[in-house]
Formats: C-alpha cells, sequence, structure tokens
C-alpha cells in the first residue's frame, strides 16, 4: 500500500463529529486519476443523501442522479456491484436516457460507481468522474476498491457518527432530509403514494432545471404545492397550508 493511500485511510474515521466520513476527497481524488469524487448515501433503493466530495462538479453530478432517479451511481447501490464507464459517449443511450444527456452537458465523459455494501445491505456509493474518457488502470481501481471498503467500516463502526454529523453541519450534511419532507407533503397534497409523490417531484425539478433539493425546499417552505395542479403551482407568499 502507498504512503498516500496510507494517509488517506487513517484519517477516515474522524471522531470530531465536523465530517462524516473525514480526509480530504481532493487528495482521494489525485490517488485515483480522477477530477472529482463524492460518496451518496442510500435509503429505500434510492441515493438520498450526499455526504463528501470534492467541490464543484462531483457535487452536481450527484444532484443530477438524485433528481432524474437514475444513473450509475444507482446501479451501483441496487445491484452491489462495481458500475465502470470509461466513455460515456459510447455508452447504450437506453441505459440512463434521463441521465446521460445531462451528464454530457455538465462534460461528464467517465464515471465509476463503487458500491459501499456488506453483504445484501447496501449502505451508499463511492463515485468518481472524470472529464476525458479513461479507465481506470489496475492500481487506482485497487486503491479505489480499497479505499470503498475502508469508508464502508467507517460507517458501520460507529452508528452515532451519522447522527453527530447532521447537528454539527445542519446546513450541508444529510441535507437530502428535505426531500423526504416534501415527498410526504406532496403525497397529502396530491393524495398519490409516496413513490408517486416523489416522481412528481422529480418531474418538477427536472422540468424547471431545478436541484431536487431546491424543488423540495420551496415545497417545504410552501412556495410550491401539488394540491391542484400535478406539475406543481408556486406560492410566492409562502403562506398556503
Amino acid at each position: 500500500m502507498n504512503a498516500t493511500l496510507a494517509r488517506i485511510l487513517r484519517d477516515l474515521p474522524d471522531e470530531s463529529g465536523s465530517t462524516l466520513l473525514g480526509g480530504d476527497p481532493a487528495r482521494c481524488a489525485r490517488l485515483l486519476g480522477v477530477d472529482g469524487i463524492a460518496v451518496s448515501l442510500g435509503t429505500d433503493g434510492a441515493l438520498t443523501e450526499l455526504v463528501w466530495s470534492t467541490p464543484g462538479l462531483s457535487a452536481t453530478v450527484e444532484d443530477l442522479q438524485c433528481t432524474l432517479g437514475e444513473g450509475p451511481g444507482f446501479d451501483a447501490y441496487r445491484h452491489r456491484t462495481l458500475v465502470a464507464v470509461p466513455d460515456l459517449q459510447q455508452t447504450a443511450p437506453h441505459r440512463w436516457p434521463a441521465f446521460l444527456p445531462e451528464a454530457g452537458k455538465l462534460g461528464v465523459r467517465a464515471i465509476f460507481c463503487f458500491p459501499l455494501h456488506l453483504g445484501a445491505v447496501s449502505l451508499g456509493v463511492l463515485t468518481a468522474q472524470r472529464t476525458s474518457p479513461a479507465p481506470l488502470d489496475p492500481a487506482q481501481t485497487n486503491d479505489a476498491l480499497i479505499l470503498a471498503a475502508a469508508m464502508t467500516a467507517a460507517l458501520i463502526h460507529d452508528s452515532g457518527q451519522r447522527a453527530s454529523f447532521a447537528q454539527a453541519e445542519p446546513h450541508t450534511a444529510l441535507h437530502r432530509a428535505a426531500v423526504h419532507q416534501a415527498t410526504g407533503m406532496i403525497s397529502v397534497q396530491a393524495d398519490v403514494s409516496l413513490t408517486e409523490a416523489m416522481a412528481l417531484l422529480r418531474a418538477h425539478a427536472y422540468r424547471t432545471e431545478k436541484a431536487l433539493l431546491t424543488a423540495a425546499e420551496d415545497v417545504v417552505s410552501r412556495r410550491l404545492h401539488f394540491r391542484d395542479n400535478r406539475d406543481g403551482t408556486a406560492t410566492p407568499s409562502g403562506n398556503k397550508d
């Protein structure tokens, strides 16, 4: 094991509670030879919480997948298997029909998703992306697998760490909690199941070119409702119940 990877692994468990995983995402990206890296955690078959990332494009890619409900990260999470796409432009359009064109607009050309799982239990996904097409070499793949395993262990080791992280960083950590709250509100407003409510929220976010979190916050703050219109109705005053 090289010294850089050893240092990254040593820094991962952060007992301060100020970050969920600790360590430096940018250093991890450099180690793997990629432009960005992110970790999202999941529940109920979907990635829901971006908890660790390099700034910029990686966080945008995670938000895109969450908004669309599809992408390589979702496949890696649901099937607990590595999804490596060294050239997104060579991927069959039907594989991720909504994700691929949007990722292309962002300039993402390669993406590698490593599941964080223990047996049949999926916790989330470590995603690395590049703005130029190229596969990970064997050493980079091996380092990413070691990193994913260490992250899984760190997440499982302290079940209270996630709660302390949310308390320490309420505006940046577990930031998609608003999505769950908004889904419940839409379910009541539109008289639909939670699954259908999530679909309505995703459709609105995609149609209005907003991040899913932004649309959810509009619902929670009552700037947006779905009582009489399943496309969503804006309420600028924010005073509707």
